[in-house]
């Protein structure tokens, strides 16, 4: 099947014309993500981002549906609860970036969607909300090192430092723009740095969990294979997390096949991320230490890992003080 932006809209626009037949209580639905851009396939694949808000408390948060094996709908429910103070919206990175910054509208009833966008979407660019959005993320990442200190090698861990890093990166990014996500995160924060006048915090930022020495062909093939596997384990798991369904799997792996050979610090991003996430929800290790050592994420290089998060996160906060000063806030 070709895959075009085109054929990608039409299955939003009638899996939103579906949803909307089959419950009442269904307020709006509209479209973000990639698909909302001219580029919306990554090595191949992709998913269509929905958000269904809800007259009452949903009965889940996200699901995740395979379409094909290079597509699936990955949908998030809230409800309407989250969006009542449009204020808050405007200092809200995650729900009101998303709603403010150009979602397509699927389906809205009695223009629920087009007077909360409106009302978010008021004043959102003014720098006092720019920087209400991205100074938590900053003190979020502070604390979250702050806890790391005297930490064992494990799992939670590792996710808990790439959680840090994730939080730091999207405090650069939301200077200018909406945070960013898993697959595109290093690939699009060198844009968002540069935006700033900050262009050294894209690669300060893969220094962080990027080995010292890049790894060779041979390397690479061994750590994708075991990663591969430890998916493939975790997605058929009773209790695997939605992000780690088997219909994201290609998701994952065509995006780091992509990348891997000219954005190696983008390949690794998603690749650490989700195998740390995996191993985590109950998959088998299968090789997971051995990456850790490899990317010198291991116990032997973490306390240098540690100090070299400090200085990136002296570099974040002088950013987002210097972007007050420029604004007068």
């Amino acid at each position: 099947m070709r895959i075009t932006r085109e054929t990608l809209l039409k299955t939003a626009r009638d899996t939103a014309a579906q949803r909307a037949r089959a419950s009442r209580d269904i307020l709006c639905i509209y479209l973000t993500g990639s698909l909302t851009t001219e580029q919306p396939l990554l090595g191949g694949a992709t998913d269509i981002d929905l958000i269904i808000v809800h007259s009452n408390q949903p009965a889940i948060e996200r699901e995740v549906v395979r379409l094909t094996d290079e597509v699936s709908l990955d949908i998030a429910h809230y409800s309407q609860h989250l969006y009542q103070r449009p204020r808050l919206l405007r200092t809200d990175a995650w729900i009101g970036s998303f709603l403010a910054e150009d979602p397509l509208q699927l389906y809205d009833v009695a223009h629920w969607f087009e007077f909360t966008q409106a009302s978010a979407a008021a004043q959102f660019n003014e720098p006092e909300n720019v920087i209400q959005r991205a100074r938590p993320l900053a003190e979020s990442a502070r604390q979250g090192w702050l806890a790391l200190e005297g930490a064992a090698e494990t799992p939670q861990t590792l996710r808990a430092y790439l959680k840090v890093i994730e939080q730091a990166g999207n405090a650069v990014a939301c200077l200018s723009g909406s945070p960013l996500t898993e697959r595109r995160f290093m690939l699009n924060l060198p844009e968002r740095a540069s935006a700033i006048g900050r262009p050294g915090l894209a690669d300060g930022l893969a220094d962080l969990f990027t080995p010292s020495e890049p790894l060779d062909a041979g390397r690479w093939t061994e750590l994708n294979a075991a990663w591969q596997s430890t998916l493939t384990a975790a997605a058929a798991l009773p209790e695997a997390p939605a992000r780690l369904h088997t219909a994201r799997r290609l998701y994952y792996e065509r995006a780091v096949d992509a990348l891997r050979e000219d954005q190696p610090a983008a390949a690794l991003w998603i690749l650490l991320r989700t195998w740390t996430l995996a191993v985590l929800a109950g998959a088998p290790d299968a090789g997971w230490k051995d990456a850790c050592r490899a990317l010198e994420l291991d116990e032997a290089h973490f306390e240098r890992r540690l100090a070299g998060l400090d200085g990136y996160l002296d570099g974040v906060e002088e950013a987002q003080d210097e972007y007050i000063r420029a604004n007068g806030i």
